[in-house]
Formats: C-alpha cells, structure tokens, sequence
C-alpha cells in the first residue's frame, strides 16, 4: 500500500525545494562554462532525466519514511520504528485502571505491551512489583475506590492517566475495563487518558527522556470508533501534547515509537509537513 501518492502536493514541494537548490548551482555554472550548442540538447534531456529520477527517489523514499524529528510547542518530538525497551530514558507502559500483572491471556494477553513487559523485562518476581504498586504514594484523587465485585484481578481503581513509577518504567492506568475483563474506551475517556497522562508526565519525568508507543494501538477498544486508525490515535497524542502543559527542555525529548508491523499504516510524510504534527 502507497501511503504517499504520486501526486501528493507534500511530495512535490519538497521535490521543488531539491531542484531550486540544483537549479541555482546550474546557473552559477552556466556564467563561467560554455556549453556547445550541439550539446545543449542533448545535456537538456539529461538533465529532464535526472529530475525524473529524483522525483521518484523522493516518491520512494516518502513512502518507506521510518522516522521523523518535530517540534511541538518547543518539545523535540521523534516518531520511529522500533521497540520501546531498547529506548534510552523513561518508558511508558499501559495498564488497566485496576493495574493488573497477571498475565493469563485473560485480564492481560502476553502479545500486548503489558505482558511482555511483565514476562520478559520485569526483572523481580511479579508479587515485588505489585508490592511497589500497592505502597505507591498515589495521590487520594487517583484512586477510585475499591470494586470488591471484581471477581478475577486486583480491586482498587486508579483514574485513568494516574502514573506509577517503576525503576525507568512509567506504568500508567489507561484502559478501563467491563465485567468481562474486556478494555473498553470511549473517545471521551480516551482524551480525558491523554490529558492526565501528559500532566502526570510533566511531574515526574525529571528533565529525562519520555518514550511511548501509540496508546490503543493494539486490542483496546474505542466505542464508536471501531474503524479508528494508528496514524489518527497517533495525531491525536500529539494534538493532547501540545494544548497540555507538558513541555521537554533539550536535551529530553518525547518518542513515539511504532511497531514496525503497523508503520506502513502511517503516512509519516503528511504528519511532519504538518504543523506541530496535526
């Protein structure tokens, strides 16, 4: 699948940037070297060519785009393809509201980001890092209250966007779940996430690197919204990072990474020549 079109209006302006720049070192040429007339056509067709190539190189390259550098409000934004836990700094990783670690494919599936997280990066026995969870000086406000009726799991609820820091580990309460131990998200609950996300980020991440991946990129469900793309969840992280007040000072910075299964679902071309990212 062709992200970026052959005609795309992004393609041809960045295209046009690269022939000024050969087009003015041509002229400079031009003044001091005589061309045969005999050969003027011949170098014409040439140097039609060659921009043909170019273009296409451009075309080709934009569509195999695997990483961009932005800014956003002062913040230096990358997005790439790569796995999370070979990122310097921090490293956010989505729980349910209940911050589950039990990894039977049923509160937690061992293919989300969670589970590998917990079966094969948590290097302490799982009960050491629910003792860490349970004695985390939440604020009152984060937590929710007790649901003795759950039957599998833990009880206590935390408010979505609440972060508990584990060692470079931002563990962060971002999907709520039904009766079924299904995660379930409504676009609504979805910004409320990112909002107490980014702000809880701004308070604890400590002048260091942040990285995260596309939050409900994977098995959560967003009602309404079955059909929703990575490079629109994507879009709107980035949108929610810039109205919050959460700002990286050089040389943190914030990074995106995607999987490399999904980037070719992301027009990262149309993202970077956008402002701020959306």
């Amino acid at each position: 699948m062709k992200k970026v079109g052959f005609f795309d209006r992004r393609l041809i302006g960045n295209f046009l940037k690269i022939t000024s720049g050969i087009s003015a070192t041509l002229s400079l040429v031009v003044l001091f070297v005589e061309i045969p007339a005999e050969c003027k056509t011949i170098y014409g067709w040439i140097f039609i060519g060659l921009l043909a190539l170019i273009y296409l190189a451009t075309w080709v390259w934009s569509n195999n785009l695997n990483k961009i550098d932005i800014n956003v409000e002062g913040s230096d934004v990358t997005i790439k393809v790569g796995d999370i836990f070979s990122e310097p700094g921090l490293k956010a990783i989505a729980f349910n509201e209940y911050f589950d670690t039990q990894v039977d494919n049923i509160i937690i599936a061992e293919g989300s980001l969670n589970g590998i997280f917990i079966k094969k990066h948590l290097d302490v026995p799982v009960l050491e890092l629910d003792r860490h969870i349970e004695n985390y000086p939440f604020d009152d406000s984060e937590k929710f209250g007790i649901n003795a009726a759950r039957k599998l799991g833990k009880k206590v609820r935390h408010q979505i966007g609440t972060i508990c820091v584990y060692k470079e580990f931002l563990l962060t309460a971002f999907t709520k779940f039904d009766d079924d131990n299904k995660a379930v998200l409504t676009m609504p609950e979805y910004l409320e996430f990112l909002i107490n996300f980014w702000d809880k980020v701004n308070n604890v991440y400590a002048q260091q690197s942040v990285c995260t991946t596309i939050f409900g990129s994977g098995i959560t469900r967003i009602k309404g919204h079955k059909s929703i793309s990575d490079e629109d969840l994507l879009k709107i992280m980035l949108w929610t990072f810039r109205i919050s007040e959460m700002r990286f000072k050089h040389p943190a910075r914030l990074t995106v990474v995607i999987h490399k299964d999904k980037i070719d679902k992301i027009n990262l071309l149309d993202i970077k020549s956008a402002r701020n990212g959306v």
